[in-house]
């Protein structure tokens, strides 16, 4: 599992992840929204700690600087 995000792209999935779980709690997302937003915010909060997305390795993306 070789790192493929960069700091900028970690950055941005860990705000993203906040914004929906603040979202959450402030009772702003309900229902299946709330469902499918909170186990993506679950995904990006994982990708940003290990610096590893699985999707980009069949697109070849890779954000990390050499």
């Amino acid at each position: 599992m070789q790192k493929n995000m960069g700091t900028i792209d970690r950055l941005l999935r860990t705000i993203i992840a906040i914004v929906i779980i603040v979202l959450y709690f402030t009772g702003q997302i309900t229902g299946t929204a709330a469902i499918i937003l909170g186990i993506l915010a679950v995904v990006f909060l994982l990708t940003s700690a290990v610096s590893f997305c699985p999707l980009y390795v069949p697109l070849k993306i890779n954000t990390k600087k050499q």
